[in-house]
């Protein structure tokens, strides 16, 4: 049976995409990066967490495979989480508006007596952004709960000049890199 540890309807629909079956388990895990903690490694650790808390609520299922991930837009070393208000989401545009950011998501499997993880990174490369389109787009509602305060498969798809890598690592849930992970448990929904 296979568990995605994650609240994000962005995450499931992707995993649905995969013709997974599986239900979701609501985590709580600190989103919180530690000094001097590497982008990579706080967005491995995030989601290693997710995972792993994930399958202390489901350890008396047999077979349990737990996924978690998360996913954080990183520019130069600052890594824009969710904005806690639209002032923030704002500023975070106003950073990210005409420059080349990173996207850094990370997927970890569990199990019982297994683990394993995958990691995807993309570039996302911003057109300028005026303030008053900022404005107009924190308006929208769309910044609250995405990472770097945006959502590539919504009206900030208007923004984004080039991509390099992966749409749904920039989503939420790199879906080549879940599948090898599902492939690994032999939990993959066609045979290999």
């Amino acid at each position: 049976m296979i568990f995605l540890a994650s609240r994000s309807p962005r995450r499931s629909e992707l995993l649905r995409q995969l013709g997974v079956d599986f239900d979701v388990i609501d985590v709580d895990v600190p989103e919180q990066r530690l000094p001097d903690e590497p982008p990579f490694d706080y967005v491995s650790r995030v989601a290693r967490e997710k995972a792993g808390a994930g399958l202390l609520q489901v350890v008396t299922v047999r077979d349990a495979i737990v996924l978690g991930a998360d996913t954080e837009v990183v520019l130069d070393d600052d890594v824009f989480g969710k904005p806690v208000d639209a002032t923030d989401a704002a500023r975070m545009l106003r950073l990210l508006s005409g420059r080349a950011h990173r996207v850094v998501s990370v997927v970890w499997a569990v199990s019982a007596g297994r683990e394993e993880h995958a990691s995807c990174e993309s570039t996302v490369a911003f057109d300028e952004l005026s303030d008053d389109r900022i404005a107009a787009y924190v308006a929208t509602g769309e910044p609250t709960g995405k990472a770097g305060a945006y959502a590539i498969q919504g009206r900030a798809a208007a923004f984004i000049r080039r991509l390099e890598g992966s749409y749904s690592g920039v989503m939420g849930l790199p879906l080549h890199e879940t599948d090898r992970l599902l492939r690994l448990f032999d939990a993959a929904h066609v045979p290999a």
